[in-house]
C-alpha cells in the first residue's frame, strides 16, 4: 500500500468514565487496521477541548500503556482537582449560556487544563508501529448530565512536505500573562491558512501554527477560548501551577501561620506527593527532584506551556472539494504569554503540509 496515497478512518467512540484511556487501534476493523499500518506514518486528529492525543515521544516515555498513563493524568488531577474554585464553573457566571444550557453544561475546567498542562493535542502525528497502541486521552467523558460520544479522524500516509509557508504578526496586550483567540476573525488566520490551501491545491494536508522561534515566553494551545477559563483560571495556574490543589486543601498553604505546624507539614506531603507521581510517570531519576521543583517553581508557565506548534488536520468535505481547516466545534489554537512581549506583538509562521 505504501505509495497510493493517504487513507482515511473515522471513528466514533463512546467513553464509559471520566477518565478514560480509549486504544483506538483496537477499535478498528481488522481488515482496514491492515491497511492503516502498510503506511509510514499516521495523523490522529482529536475533535475536542477535553480529549485528545499525547506525542507519540511522551507517551512511549511513561509506558504507552494504561498504568502509566493513569499514572502520569492522575498527577495533574491532583494538581487540577474536580470541583475547585475554578470561575469557569460557576454557571451564574457564564453569560454566553442559556439557564437551560446552565443546567446541562459540565464543570469541567479541571479536565482543560489538564489536557493544556498535561500536553494533550488535538493533532499528533505517529510513526506506524503495528504491535503498539495509540491511546485517545478522555478526561471528561461522563457528567451527571451527560455521556460523551467523541470523533476522532486517522490519516495514514507515507510521505510529507512542506508546499506553503507565511508569517503574521499578532498584536498582544501589556499584561505579562495574556491569552489570544487566534481564531478570531479579526486576525484572520483560519481564513488565510484556508487561502492557501486553496492554492496549494491538496485533498489532504496538514495545517501547521508554530511561533516565531526568537520570540520567548509565550507557547501555544488548542481549547476553548471561553472567558472566564483562559483570562481568569488559565492565568491563576501560568502564575501558580499548585493554586487550585492548595484550595482543594482547605488553603492551608496561603496562610500557613494560620494553621498548626503538623497539619501543615501534611499539606506539603501532598505537594511533594504530586510531585513524586508526575516524576515516577515520566521515569525520572530520583536524584533529579530538587531540580523538577526549583523548576516547577522558579518558572511555572514555561513549564505548563511548553508547546510552540499546533497542528489542524486539511481536508475536504462531500460539498466542499477544496481543502479546508478541520476543527471541532469549540477547538481554537490559542497563543498564551506569560512576560510581556518587546513590541507588543508576537511573530506567528504558518506552514502547509502535503500529505501523500
Amino acid at each position: 500500500m505504501i505509495g497510493t496515497g493517504p487513507t482515511e478512518l473515522r471513528l466514533t467512540l463512546a467513553p464509559q468514565r471520566r477518565f478514560e484511556a480509549i486504544d483506538v487501534t483496537s477499535r478498528i476493523p481488522t481488515d482496514a487496521r491492515h491497511v492503516l499500518q502498510q503506511h509510514r506514518r499516521a495523523l490522529y486528529c482529536s475533535l475536542h477541548t477535553t480529549a485528545g492525543y499525547l506525542e507519540q515521544s511522551l507517551s512511549t516515555r511513561i509506558g504507552n500503556d494504561h498504568s502509566g498513563l493513569s499514572k502520569f493524568f492522575g498527577s495533574f488531577h491532583a494538581l487540577f482537582p474536580q470541583n475547585a474554585e475554578y470561575q469557569h464553573d460557576r454557571m451564574e457566571l457564564r453569560t454566553e449560556l442559556t439557564e437551560d444550557q446552565k443546567k446541562v453544561e459540565p464543570r469541567n475546567a479541571d479536565s482543560h487544563l489538564t489536557f493544556m498542562g498535561a500536553g494533550v493535542r488535538n493533532c499528533v502525528t505517529y510513526t506506524t508501529q503495528p504491535d503498539s497502541p495509540v491511546y485517545f486521552i478522555e478526561l471528561d467523558g461522563q457528567s451527571d448530565a451527560m455521556q460523551r460520544r467523541r470523533s476522532t479522524t486517522i490519516v495514514a500516509y507515507d510521505e510529507e512536505r512542506v508546499v506553503a509557508r507565511a508569517s503574521v504578526t499578532i498584536p498582544m496586550s501589556k499584561h505579562p500573562i495574556d491569552s489570544v483567540n487566534l481564531a478570531d476573525a479579526r486576525f484572520g488566520i483560519i481564513e488565510q491558512c484556508n487561502d492557501l490551501l486553496a492554492r496549494s491545491s491538496l485533498a489532504r494536508g496538514r495545517v501547521d501554527l508554530m511561533i516565531e522561534p526568537s520570540e520567548p515566553n509565550a507557547g501555544l494551545t488548542v481549547n476553548e477560548y471561553e472567558t472566564l477559563l483562559m483570562q481568569h483560571d488559565l492565568v491563576e495556574v501560568l502564575r501558580d501551577p499548585l493554586r487550585f490543589a492548595k484550595i482543594k486543601a482547605h488553603n492551608m498553604l496561603d496562610d500557613p501561620l494560620s494553621i498548626p505546624g503538623k497539619t501543615l507539614s501534611y499539606a506539603k506531603y501532598d505537594v511533594v506527593r504530586v510531585l513524586n507521581s508526575l516524576m515516577e510517570a515520566l521515569r525520572l531519576e530520583h536524584s533529579s527532584f530538587e531540580r523538577l521543583i526549583a523548576k516547577v517553581m522558579s518558572v511555572p508557565a514555561s513549564r505548563f506551556m511548553r508547546s510552540r506548534r499546533v497542528s489542524f488536520l486539511a481536508a475536504t468535505e462531500a460539498d466542499q472539494p477544496i481543502a479546508r481547516v478541520v476543527r471541532g466545534t469549540y477547538q481554537s489554537p490559542i497563543l498564551v504569554q506569560w512576560q510581556p512581549a518587546a513590541a507588543q506583538s508576537r511573530r506567528l509562521n504558518i506552514q502547509i503540509v502535503e500529505l501523500s
